[in-house]
């Protein structure tokens, strides 16, 4: 029991720190080449020296050189693109994409895998294109299928997209935190298929539109677009990027460094920190809930409490277990950006302690919030990269046959259909590797920032003390989680 406990104890934790499933050896155990707490206490070293060096080398001077960026609007490679309208083409094949998606749930095959829409939408779009937004910039700001309609539309009704009610300033970004809640709901417990998929995005269409006549477009996608916000994000870490110039309707291209554009302006409020805390939490929770410390928690411990109410024969009493079980994850979903949001300040605060500085906690907290974003996105991409290759190279196939009826209309139906299963090793240690290249961005973001906040080179060393025992605690928990084996997805 008391060791029962302690893994009880363990996941309990771990839910506040990032973690990825994928790295679970797809659901079967795989024999590490080291012990576990090799991997942890040579993660911890690493990052430790890492942000010595960082302290040590890292200036004010460095901070402002890093700012530093590259006109490339007028290079050949870039007016070539521009003849040959390639934003254009994006556009069109964005808003077909969409019009693909409902239309093959609608009226195509059942079988989720050979359904255009559910690869289309969940690997190549949520995942794929993420990655790709964090190498090119926010190119969804541009080709966001719902902006492309709505200003299609103002061509015939300019009126109608500038909103009936001025946006209440006081909601922030709660509007998207509480679609992208929603959406990461549906998407780990809502069992998806085809038919549910295109429901799922017509009813979002609808719902855009409705809010764009609400509160006008550019409110509506600052605020309320919760993948608008999601993309903007991202592409804050890009090299490439672009800013629309109102002047010239082709706006400016930058290079910058990797990452550094994550300090060009900090969090707009807590309601965009609590977004961002999200990015991660939710990214812990779907790495956690499958694991075996964490589905114990609740079948060995806290069902036990409520037999008295449900019935000793869990197969009788069905569907009431699993009613509860969903609530319990659920729960643990909505709660878990809160959680985080308590370690984070706590950090903050000891920082703003140690340094006696008289600079506002909540000011603090969002000056550093966004040097978490790396985390987030090395966290995704661990969690889900595999999937991307074994799942979203069908993509190939299936636009052959988008809805399932057998054509093979480019040709490419027979392509890839040998599965693609990496291997194990090299999928623990690739994550291995993100885990600690993603911590170590984040403890170099936020010593620049500190340069930035603090008076003296101590008092920013001073405040990044707390930072790193932050740091180490997600990474040592978040491999502790990837080497967990896996349980059943009920747990019964």
């Amino acid at each position: 029991m008391p060791m029962n406990w302690a893994l009880a104890l363990a996941a309990l934790t771990g839910l506040l720190l990032p973690a990825a499933a994928s790295a679970h050896s797809f659901g079967k155990l795989y024999n590490l080449p080291l012990p576990v707490w090799m991997y942890l206490y040579g993660a911890a070293a690493a990052l430790t020296v890492s942000f010595l060096l960082v302290a040590y080398f890292v200036t004010e001077r460095t901070a402002v050189q890093s700012q530093r960026t590259r006109e490339i609007g007028d290079a050949i490679w870039v007016r070539g693109l521009r003849r040959l309208g390639l934003l254009s083409t994006l556009k069109l094949i964005s808003v077909c994409g969409l019009l693909l998606c409902m239309a093959t749930g609608f009226f195509g095959t059942k079988n989720s895998y050979a359904n255009f829409n559910m690869t289309f939408f969940w690997v190549v779009f949520v995942l794929g294109f993420a990655y790709l937004t964090a190498l090119v910039g926010d190119l969804y700001a541009v080709i966001n299928p719902w902006r492309v309609v709505v200003e299609g539309l103002e061509r015939f009704a300019a009126n109608g997209c500038q909103g009936r009610f001025e946006y209440p300033r006081r909601l922030g970004y709660y509007p998207a935190l509480l679609f992208y809640m929603v959406f990461i709901w549906i998407e780990l417990f809502a069992r998806t298929q085809p038919f549910s998929l295109a429901a799922m995005l017509l009813g979002y269409s609808a719902t855009n539109l409705l809010g764009i006549w609400l509160v006008g477009k550019i409110a509506w996608f600052q605020y309320c677009e919760f993948l608008s916000v999601l993309f903007r994000l991202i592409a804050k870490g890009a090299p490439l990027e672009y800013t629309p110039d109102a002047a010239s309707q082709r706006g400016r291209m930058r290079l910058r460094a990797p990452f550094i554009g994550l300090l060009q302006e900090r969090a707009e409020g807590f309601s965009l920190l609590l977004f961002v805390l999200f990015m991660l939490s939710s990214t812990a929770f779907d790495g956690l809930r499958e694991t075996v410390p964490w589905i114990n928690l609740f079948w060995m411990h806290l069902f036990q409490q409520l037999r008295p109410y449900v019935g000793a024969n869990i197969s009788q009493s069905y569907p009431t277990p699993w009613t509860i079980y969903l609530g319990y994850q659920t729960l643990a979903l909505v709660l878990s950006p809160f959680l985080y949001l308590v370690m984070y300040l706590a950090c903050i605060g000891l920082a703003k302690a140690v340094t006696r500085s008289t600079i506002a906690m909540r000011e603090l907290a969002l000056r550093f919030a966004l040097t978490l974003l790396p985390i987030a996105l090395v966290y995704n991409i661990t969690h889900y990269y595999t999937l991307v290759i074994t799942q979203g190279t069908q993509i190939v196939r299936l636009v052959s046959d988008p809805f399932g009826f057998g054509w093979n209309l480019f040709g490419t139906a027979g392509w890839l259909a040998a599965p693609i299963i990496p291997d194990a090793s090299v999928v623990w240690h690739t994550q291995v590797w993100l885990i600690l290249f993603g911590h170590i961005v984040s403890v170099y973001l936020a010593h620049l920032e500190a340069l930035r906040v603090f008076p003296t080179r101590r008092q920013a060393t001073l405040s990044q003390l707390p930072m790193l025992l932050l740091m180490v605690g997600f990474t040592t928990i978040g491999l502790w989680i990837l080497s967990q084996p896996l349980g059943s997805e009920s747990g019964v």
